[in-house]
């Protein structure tokens, strides 16, 4: 009678893994002053401290693609440099010219977009926002279907979810940060989905010269005054419709614009091939400009490789045709037409934007070591 209690009482205990206490702290994202109060956190992925030490790891992990051999591994790092504000970089020597080709070889359909202050876009994801809340493809929505497209996507790390997730369960020390973050060590890729977009929801810039300008800490030049006149009137540089900057420290406003960049329009992969609404042939996001010194090439394509030949297109070299945005105003004067000394004080106002501490912030950086050691 004894011994059958005693099967009873060991039959009904919980396993291991759920006696222990599953309790992630709360991870508190501090709104910089001037930024909006809304952030974009889906409710099935709150922020976590585990979390985001988890997506740390994660982010900067090579075997992400699923590989181990060292020609064939690849992270969002590898791609993503923080030095560069999380884009390659127009001098990055594995993708000269800034050009990113993924595991396989091929290039990816656009250049990079700013990893900055995601956490704040509502307006879809990628040049064409092919990821958006709305999408009928539940799998198409925020930053964590994002971390699927890279990892799957044959231009980039051309991975296999099964493969991905089956390799972090065999290594060391990543079960139990799962565990940490999302209660269970059994390894899912969701989960990693779920991490890695939590821990570049913490990528925020909000200290630039500009920033500091803004909360009363130091002084802007004649020059970059000038400039910022500029960027933020009509009659100046116009920038500021698509840019923000007056209002908004966000410096996009997330919205897709045809640029006058062209005349034809045959990308299969423009904000049309989305919306199916003909006045978004050749239109694409308008990227923040913070940091933007430092993210060529620019334009979707690369075409651009320096501001100083961004500041000379909307001046001069705009494109008319029947899908050109109405915001662009200086269309029919091919462009804003700024003087030389003009356009060099827009561009001390936009080098205003750049934040070293973002460059440097040792919670966005490499870790020294993985769970693993390695």
């Amino acid at each position: 009678m004894l011994f059958s209690l005693l099967l009873l009482v060991v039959s009904c205990k919980e396993p291991i893994e759920n006696q222990k206490s599953f309790a992630p702290t709360p991870y508190k994202i501090k709104i910089p002053f001037g930024f909006p109060n809304e952030l974009n956190i889906p409710k099935d992925n709150p922020m976590t401290v585990e979390g985001v030490k988890l997506g740390r790891y994660l982010f900067y992990d090579g075997r992400l693609s699923g590989r181990t051999v060292p020609d064939s591994m690849m992270s969002c790092s590898t791609c993503h440099l923080q030095r560069r504000s999380f884009e390659a970089g127009i001098d990055n020597a594995r993708f000269p010219g800034g050009i990113v080709r993924g595991i396989r070889g091929k290039r990816t359909h656009h250049v990079m977009l700013p990893m900055i202050n995601l956490v704040w876009n509502f307006n879809g994801y990628g040049w064409n926002g092919f990821l958006y809340p709305d999408n009928p493809n539940p799998h198409m929505r925020n930053l964590e279907d994002m971390v699927r497209e890279a990892v799957t996507s044959p231009v980039e790390m051309a991975g296999d979810t099964a493969q991905v997730k089956k390799l972090f369960q065999s290594i060391p020390g990543y079960p139990e940060l799962f565990y940490k973050a999302f209660g269970s060590k059994t390894v899912t890729f969701e989960n990693i989905e779920r991490a890695i977009a939590q821990f570049v929801r913490t990528l925020i810039s909000a200290n630039s010269k500009f920033d500091k300008y803004m909360r009363g800490e130091v002084q802007l030049s004649q020059s970059e005054l000038h400039g910022y006149v500029l960027f933020t009137t009509e009659n100046g540089a116009d920038c500021f419709h698509c840019h923000g900057g007056y209002g908004n420290p966000l410096f996009t406003t997330n919205l897709f614009y045809n640029n006058a960049l062209d005349t034809v329009f045959n990308d299969p992969s423009d904000r049309f091939a989305i919306t199916g609404n003909p006045v978004d042939h050749g239109a694409y996001k308008a990227p923040t400009l913070r940091n933007v010194e430092l993210t060529g090439p620019y334009m979707r394509d690369g075409r651009v490789k320096t501001l100083e030949q961004v500041i000379d297109f909307y001046s001069s070299g705009l494109h008319n045709s029947q899908y050109v945005n109405p915001l662009m105003h200086h269309i029919n004067d091919g462009g804003v037409r700024l003087t030389p000394n003009e356009k060099k004080d827009l561009l001390s106002f936009i080098k205003t934007l750049r934040d070293d501490s973002f460059l440097t912030n040792p919670a966005f950086s490499r870790p020294d070591k993985f769970p693993d050691g390695k």
